[in-house]
């Protein structure tokens, strides 16, 4: 979740207990009405003066974002701290109807069930339980407290119910941990899926001793260039083919081809441009497909590649005379591939015709 989401949820947080405020103030007038509270009028005043001040207050709050310069930006116990005290002196104003309104400090204890930690709640329950309880005594030490038996009784079923938010709090808080540490375990196994898949991807797509591409993704990728061509715009493409490969493998071996053909690839790696395609198309053969490239430039990238081959010893001085022939042709908007592929291999084959170690181009009639 970004920043200015989790604010905007902070803010409408804030906003529901501001809410619940408006709802306390309503029964505060509602009691005043029906002859409830004790203090004079203008004390309520103030107190829902004051009230909506701190509420303003925490308002400018977020919506400033100064609420984040504070290690916890949801100020969840100090809007609890502020509700309790605000809620007790309310109470302290009743006699007969407190135990109707005493469930209001369930309600402010709620407000922070999810994001105050265990200590932290349970340090709110009991400034709960001391702020009436000291209500209690200090209305019985000054001889003002009208029943107390009821005022005790008041107090242990307080009691009891902040005993069970207090277990139920740490429930919730225990199986919330839980939670995330199955949804971090369940985000850590996707994220190796992911990185599992995309090795399956590139095992689908690479030639395993070379390490380019393969012929099937070679054929996708041309595919999709080709669809992407604009007008005006030509890919170069070419087929190479090592010569006297097989060769190569009666004389020495067929670990001595392998290297061979991976001495090409490390080659061919040097001699191309990054977004410039190559890829083993089957045996001693690979295919080289040039983005927005004329034809003077695939002909200069093919002699390149076919004079570093050349000079390459994959085996010291045990093989000599490595050579490549190519067959190039150009591609352009509207083309097919298949047939782009016929005239490169048409190419080819006048090339290994001619002598081998040479390039030919489709376009031309002769030997390049």
């Amino acid at each position: 979740m970004t920043e200015k989401a989790t604010q905007k949820l902070l803010l409408k947080r804030f906003i529901l207990a501001a809410g619940t405020y408006c709802m306390v103030l309503v029964l505060m007038w509602v009691a005043i009405l029906g002859d409830y509270f004790q203090a004079a009028i203008f004390t309520a005043v103030v107190g829902s003066g004051l009230v909506l001040l701190s509420q303003s207050v925490l308002l400018v709050l977020f919506l400033r974002g100064d609420n984040q310069r504070f290690s916890d930006p949801s100020l969840t116990e100090i809007q609890v701290v502020m509700a309790v005290c605000w809620h007790t002196w309310f109470l302290a104003q009743l006699q007969a109807a407190r135990g109707s309104l005493l469930v209001f400090y369930v309600l402010i204890l709620l407000f922070g069930l999810f994001h105050l930690k265990q200590r932290v709640f349970m340090r709110c329950a009991v400034l709960v339980f001391l702020a009436f309880s000291g209500l209690n005594l200090w209305e019985g030490y000054a001889g003002s407290l009208g029943d107390p038996g009821l005022a005790s009784l008041q107090v242990c079923v307080l009691f009891v119910v902040l005993v069970w938010l207090c277990l139920y709090a740490s429930y919730v808080q225990a199986s919330r941990h839980r939670m995330r540490q199955r949804r971090f375990a369940l985000q850590a196994h996707q994220d190796t899926l992911r990185g599992m898949m995309r090795q399956l991807e590139d095992l689908v797509a690479t030639d395993e001793l070379t390490g380019l591409f393969n012929r099937r993704h070679f054929l996708r990728l041309a595919s999709r260039e080709l669809m992407l061509l604009s007008n005006g715009a030509r890919h170069g493409m070419a087929l190479i083919d090592l010569d006297h490969f097989k060769r190569i493998n009666d004389m020495h071996g067929h670990a001595a081809g392998d290297q061979v053909l991976q001495a090409f690839a490390e080659v061919a790696a040097g001699c191309l441009r990054e977004g410039d395609i190559l890829a083993r198309y089957g045996g001693e053969e690979f295919v080289l497909l040039l983005p927005n490239c004329d034809s003077a430039h695939l002909v200069a990238c093919c002699e390149r590649l076919r004079l570093a081959f050349a000079g390459s010893m994959p085996l010291g001085d045990k093989i000599d005379g490595l050579s490549l022939s190519a067959g190039m042709t150009m591609l352009a908007p509207g083309d097919d591939l298949d047939d782009a592929l016929q005239r490169a291999d048409q190419a080819l084959y006048r090339a290994k015709r001619g002598g081998r170690n040479r390039c030919a181009a489709a376009w031309e009639t002769a030997d390049a």
